[in-house]
């Protein structure tokens, strides 16, 4: 089953600048509270295990607590800027506030801790009328973190198919694109729109492309349209059992292992090797090989159309 994040839209819309292993953090933690059953409040010390970092999103075991830990300290000094308006006046206002306010480390287990701040868990937590959810599994295989805030904008908009005009100085800021970088436009193009459009296009549950906006010959804005992709076709259409060779279950058993978005299925602790036993063994089983088939294809698997296989 694939992991929902929620996010409130205020969230989705603020400019915050985060790398990668940043913003997956914030993931893992949000879907931390959640599976807990007990929610983020401003008290609550969230774990983050390095193992599971390392599972959901294809990285080296031996590398992942080094990432995290990494990511923890960055997250202290990193700030948000949201906006809502006076509920008094109803005046436009804008607010800076830190992430988190508290981290730690335990090596020896491979946790890292981390609290986020009073004014940025309403943000997260809220289940109110505006929010924006997603599994996941749809940013998992994402590398660029401006990939990830874009698929976040577009997402917000999913009932329109299409987002707000959005002034180019606006944009680099809600995509975390630091103010020195990029700043010809070919450049912020070709760095960041474009790669991370193709990222998406390739890795998502959705294909975006964008329209530029022009005042005289100077884009002064640009805009996104995206549509949801067809669902792909079930490898067998009564989830009936898939008669595999020996080898055959050897090969998709360690690249089902690799895909991020079957990670949080593995025991804690288990290495790749493992966690590939224990899928070969479910593919053997006419019952448990049934959740893997909608992942079958996306790891090249092709059932035989030759009669009596």
């Amino acid at each position: 089953m694939s992991e929902l994040v929620v996010k409130d839209n205020a969230l989705i819309q603020a400019s915050y600048t985060l790398d990668l292993a940043e913003q997956r953090l914030i993931l893992l933690a949000i879907i931390e509270a959640r599976n807990s059953g007990q929610g983020i409040t401003h008290d609550s010390l969230l774990r983050i295990h390095a193992s599971n970092y390392a599972k959901q999103f294809g990285v080296n075991d031996k590398t992942a607590y080094t990432v995290v830990k990494d990511a923890s300290k960055g997250l202290f000094d990193r700030y948000v800027t949201y906006h809502d308006k006076n509920p008094k006046n109803g005046k436009d206002r804008s607010f800076h506030c830190r992430w988190v306010d508290k981290i730690g480390v335990e090596p020896d287990s491979g946790i890292v801790y981390m609290r986020f701040t009073s004014d940025v868990v309403p943000l997260i937590t809220r289940l109110e009328s505006h929010f924006t959810s997603y599994e996941i599994d749809k940013v998992a295989n994402l590398s660029s973190s401006y990939a990830i805030r874009l698929y976040e904008l577009c997402v917000a908009w999913r009932e329109q198919g299409f987002t707000q005009q959005y002034k180019i100085e606006e944009l680099r800021q809600k995509l975390g694109v630091e103010p020195e970088k990029y700043k010809a436009m070919n450049n912020f193009k070709a760095r960041v729109i474009d790669l991370a459009i193709k990222q998406i296009n390739q890795h998502t549950d959705i294909t975006v492309k964008y329209e530029q906006h022009k005042t005289g010959r100077t884009i002064t804005a640009i805009s996104f349209k995206f549509k949801q992709k067809k669902a792909p076709e079930p490898i067998v259409k009564d989830d009936s059992y898939i008669k595999m060779t020996d080898s055959q279950i050897k090969t998709f058993s360690k690249k089902l292992a690799a895909l991020p978005e079957l990670g949080s299925n593995a025991p804690m602790g288990a290495s790749a090797e493992q966690f590939a036993a224990i899928i070969a063994d479910d593919l053997k089983d006419a019952e448990k090989q049934k959740k893997y088939h909608k992942h079958l294809s996306k790891v090249g698997y092709k059932p035989s159309k030759s009669k009596g296989k």
